[in-house]
């Protein structure tokens, strides 16, 4: 009897090891212009409609099955998870509005309108840059993110329109990125606290952490202000980090990628090109980190689309290296780019037609991710891309 019973045990437990999947949930960030009823129904059931051939095309490419699992089946949940930040913009919208509308007594119709089509598109994009509207934005999605974790599911972000400067901003501020030992060895604090912070070691933290601690944050101007207190208030407050990146940072291993369309980022973030910008610091950590531990991020843009911008060229592991000061070990993740997409819609449409040309955009996704991944880890379409820019390159030369 108790051999069968053993056979029985072992069969569903090989059952489960043959049949164990990762589950993967996709969460979905408004952009603009989504703050009333009418707008928010819109993105609401153009992700509705854009979900299931999203997952099923997702489902079929051998190159996100790698990067998902090393198991051959994973499974996309079949609901999208959707985060909707619209709401939040209204109160100030609405004041915006009202004092547009004392205009419309003594403008020309015209500039009315154009002053009405700008305030619908661009007051959100603007709001939600501001600091004391982001960061209780980013908490909120990390709640979400740990509650997709706590279900044993892997998340990806797809961020639309101004919902790209929300997972931008997630991972600059959510990642665990920074190592405390490097960065105490980088900032302005004696060398007793320095030498405090090297006998007591911590985990790798994130931006929000180091907030969340008292420690400091990152002001507009792109450094990190530390809290003016004794050095053994400091001592103290890292102290707490530990704990603060358990609750701050986004859970590990809970992030598989980020997908932005539509995406305007470049040109709200422009800034980030500036060598002198000390965020760039953090963001050759954010890129190392990324690569590192095998996530990916995609951004995809159709051609008509006239807020699409490029978030940058697309590079081999060895260019970025160089391009940005850093050393990149054991590789897993990439970034790739793919802005050259025909929507074969108007230029004024094609903004909002990610919807509707949903079956071009997923083919565009996963294009994306497949050649993101190959251009990094197949060394022979690797080698096919750069002999292609080289005569590109010849050829603009002539």
């Amino acid at each position: 009897m108790k051999k069968i019973l053993g056979i029985i045990l072992g069969l569903i437990i090989l059952q489960n090891v043959c049949f164990a999947q990762t589950n993967v949930s996709f969460v979905y960030i408004n952009g603009s212009n989504n703050n009333d009823a009418k707008m928010r129904n819109w993105y609401i059931n153009g992700v509705g409609k854009l979900h299931p051939v999203m997952k099923k095309k997702f489902e079929k490419n051998k190159e996100i099955k790698k990067v998902f699992s090393d198991k051959p089946q994973y499974k996309i949940n079949d609901n999208p998870v959707i985060f909707f930040w619209g709401d939040k913009s209204k109160k100030d919208l609405e004041f915006v509005q009202e004092q547009l509308d004392i205009t419309k007594a003594f403008s020309p119709t015209i500039a009315y309108k154009v002053r009405s089509m700008l305030t619908a598109y661009l007051h959100d994009a603007i709001w939600v840059q501001k600091t004391h509207n982001m960061l209780p934005i980013l908490d909120d999605l990390n709640e979400t993110v740990k509650q997709e974790a706590e279900k044993g599911n892997k998340v990806v972000l797809y961020g639309y329109s101004a919902g790209t400067f929300i997972t931008y901003e997630y991972l600059f501020n959510k990642l665990p990125y920074i190592n405390p030992k490097d960065l105490f060895n980088v900032i302005d604090v004696s060398d007793d606290v320095k030498n405090f912070v090297k006998t007591h070691p911590i985990e790798n933290t994130c931006i929000s952490a180091l907030s969340k601690a008292r420690i400091g944050m990152v002001s507009d101007s792109g450094h990190l202000v530390l809290k003016q207190v004794e050095d053994n208030a400091l001592e103290q407050n890292y102290l707490k980090l530990q704990e603060a990146t358990q609750t701050a940072c986004a859970p590990t291993d809970a992030l598989s990628g980020v997908v932005n369309f539509a995406s305007p980022l470049v040109l709200f973030y422009s800034d980030l090109a500036d060598s002198d910008y000390e965020l760039t610091y953090y963001n050759r950590l954010m890129l190392k980190y990324i690569i590192e531990n095998g996530l990916f991020f995609i951004t995809v843009n159709y051609r008509e689309d006239p807020l699409g911008f490029p978030s940058s060229k697309n590079l081999t592991i060895a260019e970025m290296e160089k391009l940005a000061n850093i050393k990149i070990e054991n590789p897993k993740g990439f970034v790739y780019d793919n802005s050259s997409v025909w929507s074969k819609r108007s230029v004024l449409f094609a903004h909002t037609s990610y919807w509707s040309a949903r079956k071009t955009f997923a083919n565009a996704v996963v294009k994306a991710f497949s050649n993101g991944y190959r251009l990094q880890y197949d060394p022979k379409f690797q080698q096919k891309v750069l002999d292609n820019h080289k005569k590109k390159i010849k050829f603009e030369m002539i």
